[in-house]
């Protein structure tokens, strides 16, 4: 599956310098927020880690309607990761693997975007934690309320046919 993890992210980094004239708010819910792009369309839920990591991180949950894409989570780590390091994602009592490069880091396939996605609606925290290319462990933090709003905010914002 890692190439949909690929062009996910080169997707998400093509996007992401994209002007922000460009972004439609979509709302504000407490920690997220959601947004949608025109072109190429993407509507996405945001939060940005808490406290004061390396670098700024942030985590979303991504709709692309254009590349039959819904429910994509992305992170955007603090840190960059060790070559091979395992990346590990916890919402509240439920642990997921993820699969990274650099700063990035994906859910494996659609199944667990679909898992964390259900687990992000029933916890208030998430962290993901990793081996930095540096050493260390670190480990960025998330509050999750607003994350099921603002996801819902995100899926309809790319429902709607303009």
């Amino acid at each position: 599956m890692l190439p949909r993890v690929t062009a996910l992210a080169c997707a998400l980094a093509a996007t992401i310098a994209a002007p922000l004239a460009a972004r439609e708010s979509l709302g504000v819910y407490e920690s997220w927020a959601a947004f949608k792009d025109a072109k190429p369309q993407r509507c996405y839920a945001i939060a940005k880690a808490q406290g004061s990591p390396a670098a700024p991180a942030y985590a979303t949950v991504s709709h692309w309607p254009d590349k039959k894409v819904r429910g994509a989570v992305h992170l955007v780590l603090s840190r960059d990761v060790a070559d091979k390091a395992s990346v590990r994602l916890a919402v509240g009592d439920k642990r997921f693997d993820l699969v990274a490069k650099g700063r990035n880091a994906w859910a494996a396939d659609a199944r667990d975007d679909a898992a964390i996605i259900a687990a992000l609606r029933s916890a208030a925290r998430m962290s993901v934690s990793a081996k930095g290319a540096k050493g260390g462990v670190f480990t960025d933090r998330y509050t999750l309320a607003g994350a099921a709003t603002a996801i819902d905010a995100a899926t309809v914002g790319c429902a709607q046919r303009r």
